[in-house]
Formats: C-alpha cells, sequence, structure tokens
C-alpha cells in the first residue's frame, strides 16, 4: 500500500492531526528510525520527527540515510517535509511561509548519497527541478484556498550547523542567490529523490539571517515563532496532504536507489 509522509523540523512535532496513531521503530541498513503511523482522511500517513523525539539529535547528526531509506521501504511515495529557516530575502519576512524550489549546498562533512560506488555502480541523478513540481502545485493551490501568504520561489541554502553564520558568510549567500537558510534540507532532498520519492517543502521564516537581524540569534527565538504560526502550518500541512494522491505517479522517480 502507497503511503504519504510528514517530516517535522523544528517547532513540528505534532502528529495529532492524524488519527489511530501508533508508535513504530523501522530498521534499515543506515540504522534505526523512530516514526509515528497514522492515517488521514483514508490514507495511511508516516509521521517522522526529523531531530528524533524531543529534538535530541543536532542537524550535523542526523541520519538522513536512514530516514529516507525507513519511509521508502514503508510504501511511502510522496513526503511532505516542514523546515524552519532564517531570511536572506528582506521580502520573506519572520512568519512567511516559503515554497522552495532550489538549494545551494554548503554543508562538508554528510553521507549525502545512496550511490557511493559499492558493487561499481556510479550514478549521477539529475536536480534541474529538485522539488516535486505537481506536490508544489498543490501546495500553492492549498495555500491559495486558505488566504495563507506563500512566496512561490526559494531559494536554500543549506550550511552545517550546528552553529550559525556569520554576517559574512550571509552576504556571500545572498549574493549568489540564496533566499532563506537552514541546517537540515540537504541531504534529505536530494536522498528522497535518489530514493525516487517525490519531496516537497514548506519552509517557515523565523527570523532574519545574521547582519540582517538587529540582535543576536538564539535556537528560543526560532522555536517561539513556529509555534507563534504552528495553526497556519497546521492547516496547511492538512490541506496539503489532503490533496495528495499516494498512487499518483510523476517524474521523480527519476533513478531510484534499490
Amino acid at each position: 500500500m502507497a503511503r504519504l509522509a510528514l517530516i517535522g523540523g523544528t517547532g513540528v512535532y505534532d502528529p495529532g492531526m492524524l488519527k489511530d496513531i501508533r508508535e513504530e521503530t523501522v530498521a534499515t541498513a543506515y540504522g534505526l528510525v523512530d516514526i509515528s503511523l497514522g492515517s488521514f482522511q483514508g490514507v495511511e500517513v508516516i509521521f517522522m520527527q526529523r531531530h528524533g523525539r524531543g529534538h535530541t539529535v543536532p542537524p550535523h547528526k542526523i541520519n538522513y540515510r536512514a530516514n529516507i531509506w525507513a519511509l521508502k521501504e514503508l510504501g511511502v511515495t510522496k513526503v511532505l517535509a516542514a523546515s524552519a529557516v532564517g531570511s536572506l530575502n528582506k521580502a520573506m519576512e519572520p512568519g512567511h511561509l516559503v515554497l522552495l524550489d532550489q538549494f545551494i549546498d554548503f554543508t562538508k562533512n554528510r553521507p549525502f548519497t545512496f550511490f557511493d560506488g559499492e558493487g561499481g555502480q556510479v550514478v549521477h541523478t539529475d536536480f534541474t527541478e529538485p522539488y516535486c513540481g505537481d506536490m508544489r502545485q498543490a501546495i500553492q493551490q492549498a495555500a491559495g484556498e486558505l488566504n495563507l501568504p506563500l512566496h512561490s520561489h526559494g531559494c536554500y541554502v543549506c550550511v552545517e550547523g550546528p552553529r550559525y553564520e556569520t554576517p559574512a558568510e550571509i552576504v556571500a549567500y545572498h549574493r549568489l542567490g540564496g533566499d532563506v537558510v537552514g541546517m537540515t534540507n540537504v541531504p534529505e532532498v536530494v536522498l528522497a529523490r535518489e530514493a525516487g520519492l517525490c519531496y516537497a517543502v514548506i519552509a517557515m521564516v523565523t527570523n532574519f539571517a545574521a547582519g540582517i537581524s538587529p540582535t543576536p540569534l538564539t535556537h528560543t527565538e526560532v522555536v517561539e515563532v513556529m509555534q507563534a504560526n504552528e495553526k497556519q502550518m497546521r492547516s496547511l500541512v492538512m490541506a496539503v496532504l489532503g490533496r495528495l494522491n499516494p498512487d499518483d505517479s510523476c517524474q521523480c522517480s527519476g533513478t531510484a536507489a534499490e
């Protein structure tokens, strides 16, 4: 049976929108993964806390390969992810929602692929359109019906973390075309495509980045903004899940790892 998945990031921990929830631990070749399994409007949905239960795993230590492989093994076809981001673009203010369409990778030390050359297999995956176009369209339509302000395009700069960026780095990222910055979308988006999963992200701006923000950055600020906007994020996620059919196919399958 095909399933949907929701990956929650900072400030998005509650799977309570699902019915008949049960907790499971999935064993993969890359490690163990804790998930919640429930249903939404008759469709089975996997809820995964990206940072682990209780937000105990920092961004650079997340086992992204295990997370994505667990979803693949569980029969997931479409993954909706939520992410907290800092803004490099003054038009994208704290509290705004951004629909990602591109990314720039500045991570350094993360296992980032399923295609690591074992067995002599060398695979190069196309990333002209990193995020699923069909899912992005569903998100835009749902946001429009809910009258939620949503920036329809956004380039995500992924950094290693767990520290925040310097003002000089933010200037450089902005000059390269970045709109928002975060610590978790890569390699998550890469692995999802390699696994043949449709994947899209709703990003919530929690703060202006260093050098733009008038105050030093804190994790508490990030969580507080996410919690203050929890209702609109939750309503949008539910509206999007209601539009997705896990049995629908698109071009995201590409070259899927087996």
